[in-house]
């Protein structure tokens, strides 16, 4: 088996997992990787292990490199099944001096694995622990995404070890991003960006400020998911600065469902009148659009255009099940607006109004409602609803305030 070096005596011995598809809800369409990463030292250290089906792998790969039982040091930067579910397996063959984790994450640890006899070592920010020729500094990331998470950093290789930070659902036989494509990478990076860390942006902005402020040189960012950044970690770290702050790129998105294509012929036209106005968009069917991959469009979308027929008193399934899930993610600094046919009640356009005004999304239309099916004048009415959203996205992007029509 090919070893895989960091640098000198830091090597990667995770899993790649090429079968799973769905992730919580967020498809993961291809795969992903567990990372776990050792440090040859004095004291020897495994740096986060594998979800319990790839438990082998994980020690297949290590016995490559050097006896398990050598393994001095075990962190954990992250409690999460994906990166401990074998751990009790691994603790049992290594036996540890330490197993070092923050204070939230020795917490975790035993609701998780009821295992107070484990040599557990607490560890806080801005703590040290000397190997021997290296040093592991510790930063907690309380809520990126878990209580329990945090970074360790090693010195003198500067490599910075991200737990859940900066990585990407990505099977692959590379393992460093200048040997993937590009393209496929910031989508899969911007994806597990929308779909994980969106409702944490505030946290994501002040940790990377505090990164910044510690002025850590960083040769490498060694995520739990995904590729290790070596060649440019610079750039994943400011498309966290961007997303964080939520920067649209000015683009509308019309993401709606229908009965009997009436709300996708509202849809046209919709686009209809965004397009008169020089807004680009994309239209996305939740019949055929996954939520996971409608909310990486939203990630860096600046208005939000959604359609439903109405069905019994209420939304369609696939509208009430994609708001549910937006809403849990928070994305903010958007406008937006609704449309929708119905039959005979006719509710879908107030309740979507309603879980955007929830949202903080500005609305700029009070919403186009048809029954049954539209002619032209309901038809020129929804390229009218388009073309507001339009004129009002022009000047909010411009920084100019939007009245909220509702």
């Amino acid at each position: 088996m090919k070893k895989i070096k960091l640098t000198d005596n830091v090597y990667w011995v995770g899993a790649v997992d090429w079968l799973t598809r769905d992730f919580h809800g967020y498809s993961t369409n291809r795969g992903t990787t567990y990372n776990a990463f050792l440090i040859l030292d004095e004291k020897v250290t495994l740096i986060d292990t594998v979800k319990k089906p790839y438990k082998s792998e994980l020690m297949h790969r290590i016995h490559n490199i050097i006896d398990p039982a050598k393994i001095d040091y075990l962190v954990v930067n992250h409690v999460e099944m994906d990166h401990s579910g074998c751990l009790p397996e691994v603790i049992e063959a290594i036996k540890p001096e330490k197993v070092i984790c923050s204070k939230m994450g020795h917490k975790t640890l035993l609701q998780h694995f009821h295992r107070p006899d484990w040599p557990y070592h607490v560890v806080a920010s801005g703590e040290e622990i000397n190997l021997g020729a290296r040093t592991l500094h510790f930063l907690e990331t309380r809520m990126l995404h878990w209580p329990d998470s945090m970074f360790t950093y090693l010195k003198e290789d500067e490599i910075l070890f991200t737990s859940d930070a900066f990585g990407e659902h990505l099977a692959t036989s590379e393992r460093f991003d200048d040997e993937v494509n590009q393209d496929v990478l910031m989508h899969e990076a911007t994806k597990y960006y929308a779909n994980i860390l969106t409702l944490y942006s505030p946290l994501v902005t002040k940790l990377l400020a505090k990164v910044e402020e510690m002025q850590l040189p960083i040769k490498m960012l060694a995520p739990d998911h995904g590729v290790i950044w070596r060649s440019n970690p610079g750039k994943i770290i400011e498309a966290y600065a961007r997303w964080s702050a939520h920067q649209g790129n000015g683009k509308a998105l019309i993401i709606y469902d229908t009965m009997w294509e009436s709300t996708r012929m509202m849809a046209k036209a919709v686009a209809e009148g965004l397009h008169e106005e020089g807004v680009e968009y994309k239209m996305l069917d939740l019949q055929v659009n996954h939520r996971s991959d409608v909310m990486t469009d939203v990630l860096e979308s600046s208005a939000l255009i959604l359609g439903s027929s109405t069905l019994n008193n209420g939304m369609l399934p696939r509208m009430a099940d994609f708001l549910m899930y937006m809403r849990g993610l928070r994305p903010t600094n958007k406008i937006g607006a609704a449309f929708g046919s119905y039959g005979w009640s006719g509710e879908a356009v107030k309740m979507m109004n309603e879980t955007l005004k929830e949202m903080n999304i500005t609305l700029c239309h009070q919403g186009v409602r048809v029954q049954y099916v539209p002619e032209h004048p309901q038809l020129h009415e929804c390229v009218e609803l388009g073309r507001t959203v339009a004129k009002a996205l022009h000047a909010f992007m411009a920084g100019e305030k939007v009245e909220p029509a509702l």
